[in-house]
């Protein structure tokens, strides 16, 4: 894990939700964004792209987010990255099975375009803690 959060992956099979978070994460946080649609397309770019953080949505069609996060894990070359889902399903039962799964937090949808740098900069930085 680098020092510093430069990078975020940010997968959601919404384009909207995709576009307004990757808007929101360059413009007002300043990070760069690679956006992908699948679980499947993140599991095939991510050792590539090498993000500092990936932001992953929990429901897509075909490898939802829990089913991309354990494949993540059970790569030794990936199994480190810190990944937080964002996702409307945030009952405290399914943010406890989340983060049991490994995830380090859960942003909850909808999210607001001009907190969210701050929110996954302030995961970061409890990362580095």
């Amino acid at each position: 894990m680098t020092d510093v959060l430069n990078h975020v992956l940010c997968v959601d099979d919404d384009p909207d939700i995709l576009e307004v978070a990757k808007i929101s994460l360059e413009l007002v946080g300043g990070l760069t964004v690679t956006g992908l649609d699948s679980g499947t397309r993140c599991l095939a770019e991510a050792a590539t792209v090498r993000p500092d953080l990936i932001l992953l949505d929990v429901m897509m069609p075909g490898l939802d987010g829990p089913a991309t996060l354990m494949a993540l894990k059970a790569d030794p070359g990936l199994d480190a990255m810190p990944v937080v889902f964002m996702t409307a399903r945030v009952q405290e039962v399914e943010v406890q099975q989340y983060l049991a799964m490994g995830a380090v937090a859960v942003i909850p949808k909808p999210f607001n375009p001009m907190t969210l740098a701050d929110q996954i900069k302030a995961i970061w930085a409890g990362l580095e803690s």
